[in-house]
Formats: structure tokens, C-alpha cells, sequence
């Protein structure tokens, strides 16, 4: 049956059929401890004629009888890899300063493997995002925060708070963040949801509303010289 996919490349939203994706299952036991297993993989093209990658998961389940679909070999879920791309991630603009960019990928990267390490990271690209935006540098995290909630948009700001009140993420935000902590798994995707957030919040608008001016600028200043070298009427 067609579904509703968003291309993890170009952020196109699709539906996608037979004509853009491919399914394919394997099985196996060899005698291991946990009986049959059966491996599924899918590969998704998008349809964006701009972008045209694919993505790519496996997934390992136990073996259940086939009833006629392919679903029907799904059991209990074992173990799952996005494989293409390496992790969920948004592609960031180019205008995203790369230190920032390069804190967020990794972040993501390891989120799963390593959720503390993941929050880690993800907090030093909050605090990167802070002192390049606005300018504010001090020595916590959680006082830059402070900082600048006079100057963010209401939600903007409610979006940090709420993640910062979460479970383990308040404590974070008082300490270096370079310092690795414990953190679980939902609380390092909750800061790299923030991340994304206000990359759309503050980088995203801005260089929107300074594309619109420039060529409000641009359509001013033609029109200038076209005035210029029309002749006078006789």
C-alpha cells in the first residue's frame, strides 16, 4: 500500500508505491539460541527529481509463519539500522555555521549508540547556536539561556524550557557542557528535536527575511535605472 514518507536528503514529502521502493526478506537460524530470524531490508528512492537518493533500513525480527504477506514474518522487533543515511537527521543549511552542523550530525549519529554522549554534544551545539545568534558568552549554559529569554520569540524560548525542565536534561544544563552524564535515550532525542527547532526558529527565518529584503532592494535599484535612462518626454 502507498505511504507518506519525508526524504531524509532534501526534506520532500512523498507518497511512495511500488515504483519508488523495494522490500526484500531473508531468513535464518543455524542453529543459534533464539530460533529462526528473519531479516528485512528496505530501500526508498525519492521521487524529488533534484534529489534522487535513497535510504535504506534493515531490521531483524523472530520468524513467524508466513500468512501470505510479507508482513507475516514479522515477529518480535530484535534489532534495526537506518543504514542510508547513517542516522534520522535533517540536512542544516549551508548558512549554519559548520562547527554547529558538525555538533548536530554527530549528535544524531550516536544518539542510539550512545544517548549521554549524544546529549552532550547536542548541548554544545545549543550553546554554539546561543553565542553565535546572539552573541552571549558565559561560562553555563544554562545562564546564557537565561540570558537571552528577553530576547527570543515566546515559543522559542518555552521550546527550551521544556526540554530543559525534562528528567535529567534540567541538571545538564548546569554543568560544563563538556562533561559526559547519564541521560536516556528520549531525552537526547528531545534536545536534538531543539536543535532542529530553532535552526528553523533563528537561521532559517533570518536568512528568509534577508533573501525578501534583498530582492525588495534589488527591484528597487532596477527600477531606479530604468527611470534614470528613460529619456524625457518632447
Amino acid at each position: 500500500m502507498p505511504f507518506a514518507w519525508r526524504c531524509p536528503f532534501c526534506g520532500h514529502n512523498a507518497t511512495i508505491g511500488d515504483q519508488n521502493t523495494t522490500v526484500n526478506f531473508h531468513s535464518f537460524s543455524d542453529g543459534n539460541k533464539y530460533g529462526t530470524q528473519a531479516v528485512l531490508w528496505q530501500a526508498i528512492t525519492c521521487p524529488n527529481p533534484d534529489c534522487r537518493e535513497y535510504a535504506l533500513d534493515l531490521s531483524v525480527y523472530d520468524y513467524k509463519t508466513p500468512t501470505g504477506a510479507l508482513q507475516g514474518i514479522k515477529g518480535n522487533l530484535n534489532y534495526s539500522w537506518q543504514l542510508v543515511p547513517g542516522a534520522y537527521m535533517k540536512v542544516l543549511p549551508d548558512y549554519v555555521p559548520a562547527p554547529i552542523v558538525a555538533d548536530y550530525r554527530e549528535a544524531c549519529l550516536i544518539c542510539t549508540l550512545s544517548p549521554k554522549a549524544s546529549a552532550t554534544l547536542a548541548r554544545r551545539c545549543l550553546q554554539g547556536m546561543i553565542r553565535d545568534y546572539w552573541g552571549v558568552s558565559k561560562p553555563r549554559l544554562v545562564d546564557e539561556i537565561k540570558e537571552i529569554e528577553d530576547r527570543v520569540d515566546r515559543l522559542a524560548w518555552d521550546a527550551i524550557e521544556a526540554v530543559r525542565s525534562i528528567g535529567n536534561i534540567g541538571a545538564h544544563m548546569e554543568k560544563d557542557i563538556d562533561v559526559i552524564v547519564d541521560v536516556e535515550p528520549q531525552e537526547a532525542r528531545l534536545l536534538i528535536e531543539l536543535i532542529e527547532t530553532l535552526v528553523e526558529d533563528w537561521y532559517v527565518t533570518r536568512h528568509d527575511r534577508q533573501s525578501r529584503l534583498a530582492k525588495l532592494k534589488s527591484v528597487a535599484q532596477d527600477k531606479q535605472e530604468a527611470r534614470k535612462k528613460k529619456p524625457e518626454a518632447q
